[in-house]
């Protein structure tokens, strides 16, 4: 059994059916590749969104007034009272925009299932403590997403992209 065989993810749709670009197996198959690598294991939750309540999810726990592709919000552990030794940590929540995933695809020239992809490794690694404040830390997280998306076979096609994303 994998780490990620350990990772427990909820997924919560909040747009129509019609408009989700990936399924439930989808996601699952991504934040478990992402968990196997990093050899981590726990509970996340990730939400699918359209614009408007992005954008306000943005203005109010980030004071940023515009929306934006995804957010992350971390828990703390215990948070909510003592946890049990052997209980896995929540990660936290994860927040993708469907609408700005599916722009962004196509500015960058690749699926939405690859920019999904990206998104929702892009916001876990962020609840687990990477970031991209500094050059370095921009590598490490970017090398790592890299890294995970060619796990999964998802490479972005030729055409237009910028090289964060390719």
């Amino acid at each position: 059994m994998t780490e990620s065989d350990k990772l427990w993810v909820d997924i919560d749709w909040r747009v129509p059916e019609a408009d989700r670009p990936v399924d439930d197996a989808f996601v699952e198959r991504v934040l478990r590749a992402a968990a196997d690598r990093l050899g981590v294991a726990g509970e996340v939750s990730v939400s699918f969104v359209d614009d408007h309540e992005i954008h306000r999810l943005n203005r109010d726990y980030r004071g940023v007034d515009r929306p934006t592709d995804v957010l992350s919000f971390a828990l703390e552990e215990g948070e909510d009272g003592p946890l049990p030794d052997d209980a896995p940590p929540v990660w936290g929540d994860i927040v993708v925009s469907v609408p700005t995933a599916v722009r962004q695809a196509q500015e960058y020239g690749h699926s939405v299932m690859r920019e999904t992809g990206f998104l929702l490794v892009h916001g876990f690694l962020h609840l687990l403590g990477y970031d991209h404040d500094t050059p370095e830390g921009e590598r490490e997280m970017f090398d790592l997403q890299e890294a995970v998306l060619q796990d999964l076979g998802l490479t972005r096609e030729e055409g237009r992209g910028d090289a964060r994303r390719s």
